[in-house]
C-alpha cells in the first residue's frame, strides 16, 4: 500500500472529462478510476476526503498536516495488519485487484455470484436448461494469460457436472453466442485449486462458444 500514492499524477476533481486519449484531463481521470478500483477492494474503510487532501498537499509540494515519521508509522502499521489478516492473503488481494480491473472494462456484465461476461458474438438460439447437456468450444486461461485448457473441437458436457461459474454463464447464453467469462475462484476451484494447473484462489478467464444443447 505504501507505493500507491506514487501512481497518481493528477488530482481527482469534479470537472468534465474529455474522451481524447492524449487529453491530460482524461488521463488524470482514468488514473483516478484505476486507483479507486484498487483502493475500494484493498482499503474499504478509506476516508476519501482525507485521501484527497493528502494527495493534493503531497502533489503540490505543500506543507503536510502530519510529520513524516508519523506517516511512516501509520503506513507500516497498516501494512502489518494486511500481512497478518488471514482474509487478505496475497492470492486473495491479487484476485480482487484482477476482478476489479476486469469489471471496469467496457461491455462487461455481471451475473449473480460474481461471474463477469463480455459478448464476443451474439447468439439467437435457445438457452440451455439446468438438466441438459451442452456442446461447446472453449479455451481457459489464468489471470496472467497462461493457457491451461482448450478444446477446438465441440465437446459435450452435462451442465450439472461443470463448475458453478460455467453453469451460471451457460444458462444465460443463447445458442450460437461466444462470450468471454471471468470466473471468480469462489465459482471455480476456490482455495484448493486444481492440481498443478490451477493455483488456490485463482480467477479463470474463458472464451466459450455455445453450439447447442439437448
Amino acid at each position: 500500500m505504501r507505493c500507491l500514492p506514487l501512481l497518481l499524477v493528477a488530482l481527482i476533481l469534479p470537472s468534465p472529462v474529455l474522451a481524447e486519449a492524449d487529453n491530460p484531463e482524461a488521463l488524470s481521470y482514468s488514473l483516478g478510476v484505476r486507483l479507486g478500483e484498487r483502493l475500494r477492494d484493498e482499503v474499504p474503510e478509506l476516508q476519501l476526503q482525507a485521501l484527497l487532501k493528502g494527495l493534493q498537499q503531497a502533489y503540490r509540494g505543500e506543507k503536510l498536516e502530519l510529520p513524516a515519521d508519523k506517516i511512516e508509522a501509520l503506513l507500516a502499521a497498516h501494512e502489518a495488519r494486511l500481512a497478518s489478516s488471514t482474509d487478505d492473503s496475497p492470492a486473495l488481494l491479487a484476485e480482487r485487484r484482477f476482478l476489479a480491473r476486469e469489471k471496469a472494462k467496457p461491455g462487461t456484465h455481471e451475473l449473480p455470484g460474481g461471474v463477469l461476461w463480455r459478448e464476443l458474438r451474439a447468439g439467437q438460439g435457445p438457452k440451455p436448461k439446468a438438466n441438459q447437456q451442452v456442446s461447446v468450444r472453449y479455451s481457459g486461461r489464468l489471470a496472467d494469460g497462461t493457457l491451461f485448457d482448450e478444446s477446438r473441437e465441440p465437446q459435450w458436457f452435462r451442465l450439472d457436472s461443470l463448475i458453478a461459474g460455467w453453469r451460471s454463464a451457460l444458462l444465460a447464453m443463447p445458442a450460437g453466442a461466444r462470450w468471454q467469462l471471468v470466473i471468480p475462484s469462489a465459482q471455480a476451484y476456490g482455495e484448493e485449486g486444481a492440481g498443478d494447473l490451477i493455483p488456490p484462489h485463482a480467477p479463470l478467464v474463458f472464451e466459450v462458444e455455445l453450439l447447442e444443447s439437448r
